[in-house]
């Protein structure tokens, strides 16, 4: 080996050696600098600084990836600190803080929006004295108004030097006080609607990076889901204590009054603090005297208190459902009021909605043998409102861990190369055992919200420990088990029921590899697709369920599961009684599905190829001679046969040999 080609590979082993240990910079400088004491050449020393120079490359890609990893690791914990219960002015305190140290700035704060159009400084942290609470935002200029008119962030590295924006000089001069250089601004949106904007910023000229801006995006949204639940609480509790006022002032001296005022208080603080729904409703049915059911907008159960069913069913059973119930629910929702209803047993039924403001949240019903006093139904409609309260913190502790799982999905289905036991800790934090098989369900709504679809799928996901990504119109879910036409139908019935449109659902799988949720999903698409295409709207679909259309759709062939799906009994007959029952169908394929022509072809008698066919028909079922189950029965033999003669090592069959040449002997 020549002295050159020898230095070179030292070097390139010794760069090597320094990115396994993750040594600093100057050590990489140094080697170069050693080459170079050594004499190498100009060339040599040209190779061995490219070679430096890649080295750093990779330690910096290493570096970012690290970086973010740890992003999203604190944004996880950023959401969590978020849904805690707050007041508004303490919860803006929280973002502005966790915002600097997330980034890594020198100063971050939050400016609402007022209903007359202004905008002031809400919260503001590592400020020295320009930026304070309550300063008043011009609308005319600055990175903040930009991020508003463009519903986008914007950012500058170096403020009062880039003129590719609208100055306002007011604004101008907060910047040069508190000394500020490079400048972003996030607005703050929920539901379509800029409630505010976000700003990070830096006392020296900073260029932001696409992983910073997505990262502080990301938090934007956090935030903007924890300010609105926030306002809401503060509303219900303001709302909460005027009722309350009203009822001590009329009723002070009523014992049912003060009894009515300190079960309301105690329900909504149990939902307030967060507590588990089965709790709260057994609380409120203790106090009611009944036993309780909570139904959805769509009637779909939600939860009830454990006497519940015994009432329509009988003692041990798990029904709860029941005409007269069906009923009382849906009179409840057309007339925005308590109704009553017979249960069909003499008993009584007594239904109010439970409404979040203008929205309709569900129904809850109590069911006793009596009729209700003007009391229960009193208490009936406080007890609504404390579980509208908790399943509104509910959706939004659900919305604001939501954007971390949709993220960990699509890294999971776009993008490549990520670290195996980096995507499964990420999802052992979010409760998802990526190590445990999972299938992919592509599903397409055929009309309806789509905002509605997006909420259902993210409820039915976290419901199921699973994955929920919106990609286009379609609802990409991530759920474990290994059986992926039963997930399919599932998520095309119940969505289908939540939206009154038909829903078209492809599904693959399982996998319990993270690596292969990617090729995994693309044949979900394809399922999909081949449904649309052979006009299969509002139906489902999975590559077992398309037989051979689905090893063709299949990004991994196996053949050999489909050939055992379509004649596997047959061969284990033959093998385990050693008869012919596979050489008699090809035979009767061969000759036209003539058991006639098929006994002379196989040199026996007719009724010997009836009994046998008989035989088969025991063993794959009555329809097996049906056109479509007969092709891939065929496609079964021919492949079954390749591979017998592949494996033998012959190639393939003689010119003019029979495909159903003989296989064995014997009689079934």
């Amino acid at each position: 080996m020549p002295a050159s080609e020898g230095l070179l590979e030292r070097y390139a082993l010794a760069m090597l050696d320094l990115l396994a240990r993750e040594a600093p910079v100057e050590h990489f400088e140094e080697l170069v600098r050693e080459a170079a004491r050594e004499g190498a050449g100009e060339d040599a020393l040209a190779s061995v600084t490219a070679a430096k120079n890649r080295s750093l490359e990779v330690r910096q890609l290493f570096a970012r990836r690290q970086q973010r990893e740890a992003g999203l690791s604190a944004l996880v914990d950023t959401a969590r600190d978020l849904t805690q219960p707050y007041n508004l002015d303490s919860l803006l305190t929280v973002i502005t803080r966790r915002t600097r140290l997330l980034m890594g700035l020198d100063m971050s704060w939050v400016s609402m929006l007022a209903e007359d159009g202004s905008s002031r400084v809400q919260a503001a942290d590592g400020y020295a004295s320009a930026i304070t609470v309550g300063f008043l935002v011009s609308s005319g200029g600055g990175v903040g108004w930009q991020a508003r008119q463009r519903v986008a962030p914007f950012w500058t590295p170096d403020y009062m030097r880039d003129d590719t924006f609208t100055h306002d000089e007011a604004i101008d001069h907060v910047v040069r006080s508190e000394g500020l250089r490079a400048v972003m601004a996030i607005p703050l949106r929920y539901e379509n609607a800029t409630m505010g904007v976000l700003y990070g910023a830096d006392r020296n000229v900073r260029h932001f990076l696409p992983d910073e801006i997505s990262l502080m995006t990301s938090l934007a949204d956090l935030a903007a889901v924890a300010i609105e639940r926030t306002r809401l609480l503060e509303r219900t509790r303001t709302e909460v204590a005027s009722l309350a006022g009203e009822v001590t002032r009329a009723e002070e001296s009523s014992t049912a009054a003060h009894r009515l005022h300190r079960v309301h208080r105690s329900l909504l603080h149990q939902a307030l603090g967060g507590g588990d729904l089965d709790a709260l409703m057994e609380r409120a049915a203790a106090e009611l005297g009944g036993a309780l059911l909570l139904r959805d907008p769509v009637d779909k159960h939600l939860a009830h208190t454990p006497d519940l069913p015994a009432l329509f069913s009988g003692p041990g059973s798990t029904r709860v459902d029941h005409p007269a119930v069906d009923r009382v629910c849906l009179d409840a929702r057309a007339t925005d009021g308590l109704v009553r209803g017979d249960d069909g047993a003499g008993g009584v039924l007594l239904a109010g909605p439970v409404t979040g403001g203008t929205e309709n949240l569900g129904t809850l019903v109590l069911c006793g043998a009596r009729a209700p006093s003007e009391e229960q139904e009193r208490l009936l409609d406080l007890a609504a409102q404390a579980v509208a309260v908790h399943l509104l913190l509910q959706r939004g502790t659900a919305v604001a861990e939501g954007q971390v799982r949709d993220e960990l999905l699509h890294d999971l289905l776009h993008v490549s190369q990520l670290p195996r036991g980096q995507l499964a800790a990420r999802g052992r934090r979010l409760a998802v055992d990526l190590g445990e098989p999972h299938v992919v369900v592509v599903a397409r709504p055929e009309g309806g919200s789509q905002s509605r679809a997006n909420a259902w799928a993210a409820a039915y996901a976290q419901r199921l420990s699973g994955l929920k990504y919106v990609d286009g119109g379609h609802i990409v879910l991530l759920l474990p088990g290994d059986d992926p036409a039963g997930a399919a139908r599932s998520v095309q019935r119940e969505l289908s029921a939540v939206l009154g449109h038909p829903v078209t659902a492809g599904a693959a799988g399982p996998t319990a590899a993270p690596d292969e949720v990617r090729h995994v999903y693309r044949e979900a698409q394809r399922c999909l697709e081949t449904l649309t295409a052979l006009d299969g709207t509002g139906g489902t679909a999975s590559p077992d369920e398309l037989g051979f259309l689905g090893l063709l759709l299949s990004e991994k062939q196996d053949v050999a599961r489909f050939v055992g799906s379509a004649i596997g009994p047959v061969l284990e007959y033959d093998r385990q009684q050693s008869t012919e029952l596979v050489r008699t169908l090809e035979a009767y394929f061969a000759s036209g599905s003539s058991p006639t022509r098929a006994a002379e072809l196989l040199h026996v008698h007719p009724n010997t190829v009836s009994r046998r066919l008989e035989r088969i028909t025991e063993l794959l079922g009555p329809h097996w001679q049906e056109p479509a189950r007969a092709l891939e029965v065929q496609l079964a033999l021919r492949l079954h046969r390749t591979r017998h003669l592949l494996a033998e090592g012959d190639g393939a069959a003689a010119p003019g040999q029979a495909l159903w040449a003989s296989t064995g002997s014997g009689t079934p």
